[in-house]
């Protein structure tokens, strides 16, 4: 099966357990696939957007840290209070052998999170809001987990975000008070590879004081 055919296979996945289990199936390939396809992953605009607006000493969540290249790239930086959580096991236990996080915890997003309220002065999540991932009610846990003021920055296709409920629930919260837009990065090309190109955006919300 070809990077194209493996994307298309996790993002035709019916619920979150099957998602569970091709990117355990996956895990072990994950990154040599994408890099003999794309390339070497680029550092993305979500790591300097971080550096903006959060401290090195902060705790941060990494929302669906897959294989732990975010926690890496976090960490090259100078970030060590890293947790960070997915719903596959076998891209957590990945993740592990990279020695960025100081916890690494099976959780899905759009369930209840095992944080106390208030846990975290930042989350962040790379490329987990997408077709057939992680759903728009996963924001009202974030919200719950990260610290009053604390900053939610997170990317998400451009095309997802106009076709999904994305829109209406990120603005949705923003009307309810729970949090603030304080900047939307500028679209840029993730991968490119022949006909497969994918582009992002990141967001950067700041969570309302309590």
């Amino acid at each position: 099966m070809n990077i194209e055919n493996k994307i298309q296979w996790v993002y035709q996945s019916q619920n979150h357990q099957e998602l569970a289990q091709r990117y355990n199936q996956w895990a072990k390939d994950y990154e040599r696939d994408l890099t003999e396809t794309f390339g070497r992953p680029n550092r993305e605009p979500i790591v300097d957007l971080t550096l903006k607006y959060i401290p090195k000493n902060a705790l941060i969540l990494d929302a669906g840290a897959g294989t732990g290249t975010m926690g890496q790239w976090l960490h090259e930086e100078g970030y060590h209070n890293l947790v960070g959580i997915d719903l596959s096991e076998g891209m957590l236990a990945e993740a592990e052998k990279k020695n960025v996080y100081t916890e690494l915890r099976p959780m899905v997003l759009g369930e209840p999170l095992d944080f106390p309220t208030a846990t975290f002065d930042a989350v962040t999540a790379c490329g987990v809001f997408t077709y057939g991932h992680a759903p728009s009610r996963s924001f009202d846990e974030l919200i719950r987990v990260t610290k009053p003021e604390g900053y939610i920055i997170f990317t998400l296709r451009p095309d997802f975000y106009e076709s999904s409920d994305f829109k209406h629930k990120m603005a949705d919260l923003e009307a309810q008070g729970k949090w603030k837009l304080t900047e939307l990065g500028d679209k840029y090309k993730a991968e490119d590879k022949g006909q497969f190109a994918l582009y992002l955006q990141t967001w950067v919300y700041r969570v309302s004081e309590a």
